[in-house]
């Protein structure tokens, strides 16, 4: 009986040590596939892309500070200077989120600020650190986020009328009961305009999505939404068909999701049902969105990058011929910008907990690189 039991022991020890070496071993050949990816000349955007999108997204932060920009056809070798603003003024985190959303407003009239932009901005912050936040982030604004930056919220609001789209296209009854609650898709809003990083408190989970949402259609995080809401599916039909019950209910975003499933999902429910399609019912004709509209030609100019050894060499190059000047601060600090700056001190000090709170968890996330940022 002891030697049976002591043989079912070692049985299972042994099948846990194997499944502990195959992932071992996945891992290391999904980081070096993600190298050679890096390595061509051009740069294999799209496979960069399926790596992101599939089972553990680009595993570490090291390899997102390389990956994300080529998502964004940023190229880490010219990028803007940091903002010139004295030392004293920068020794928080939050005072850097304000210069780099300050910084790209100001290049960038036609972009306005929006509750939740800053949940954004800080992410990219402590992954990639200042410079590279600037330049990636204002791309981002350009493209994937562009419909939230406007003057009014009526292009949000038509980004989120997909939802109920896409809901009917996989669950019809789950759909007519939220169309009977009159819950409406508010509830998702800040889902939507923060990706995710203003409501889930694990900062691995945001660093997944963003993972999946850089690598994806502008419109994936509302496929995402869609996918947590037909995951709950069960408890919300059990809910009283009342507005406030419900709305109540999805905006208590559980913490203990299956990301991984449900980005398999929203990635399959996105080919199965493209924005194209859904374009077609009554309630999404009646607007054009700039994010939808500019993307396939933003998608184009990610596959003609140069792989950074190359960037680098040139870059090189460059500076010995002397045809590249030296970094040089931007002329941002005039009186007037200080006056923007001080206007942003009234929104930062209603923000500040959120931000410290995402800091903290970043923090114990990946310690080493957040201190070389400060």
């Amino acid at each position: 009986m002891k030697k049976g039991k002591k043989r079912q022991q070692q049985s299972t020890g042994a099948r846990v040590n194997g499944n502990a070496q195959r992932k071992e071993s996945w891992k290391e050949e999904k980081l070096v596939q993600i190298h050679q990816y890096l390595n061509s000349d051009p740069v294999d955007v799209d496979n960069l892309r399926r790596a992101a999108v599939s089972e553990g997204g680009l595993l570490t932060d090291e390899l997102r500070r390389k990956v994300w920009p080529k998502l964004l056809n940023v190229n880490v070798y010219n990028l803007p200077a940091r903002p010139c603003m004295r030392a004293d003024t920068r020794q928080v985190l939050q005072e850097k989120l304000i210069d780099i959303i300050l910084v790209i407003l100001q290049k960038n009239p036609a972009l306005n600020y929006y509750q939740g932009y800053h949940d954004i901005v800080v992410t990219f912050l402590l992954v990639v650190g200042e410079r590279l936040a600037i330049a990636m982030v204002e791309t981002l604004s350009k493209h994937h986020l562009r419909d939230f930056m406007d003057p009014t919220m009526d292009s949000t609001k038509h980004i989120l009328n997909y939802l109920f789209p896409i809901l009917e296209e996989v669950d019809p009854e789950l759909h007519d009961f939220m169309l009977r609650s009159e819950v409406g898709s508010v509830f998702a809003l800040s889902w939507l305009i923060t990706w995710y990083g203003h409501v889930l408190s694990e900062f691995r989970h945001i660093l997944r999505l963003y993972d999946f949402f850089l690598a994806s259609h502008p419109l994936m995080p509302i496929y995402f939404a869609a996918v947590i809401v037909l995951h709950r599916e069960k408890v919300v039909k059990r809910t009283e068909c009342d507005m406030a019950m419900v709305h109540h209910l999805l905006s208590q975003i559980p913490q203990d999701l299956p990301y991984e499933e449900l980005i398999s999902q929203a990635h399959s429910l996105f080919n199965r049902a493209p924005p194209s399609v859904l374009a077609r019912r009554a309630a999404l004709q009646s607007r054009t969105s700039v994010t939808i509209n500019c993307f396939t030609d933003f998608q184009k100019t990610t596959r003609q990058q140069r792989p950074d050894s190359v960037l680098r060499r040139q870059l090189l190059r460059g500076r010995e011929r002397g045809g590249v000047a030296p970094d040089s601060p931007l002329t941002g600090a005039t009186a007037s910008n200080q006056l923007v700056k001080m206007a942003f001190w009234g929104i930062s000090a209603t923000l500040g907990a959120a931000v410290l709170a995402v800091a903290q968890t970043a923090v114990d996330w990946a310690p080493e690189f957040i201190v070389q940022l400060f």
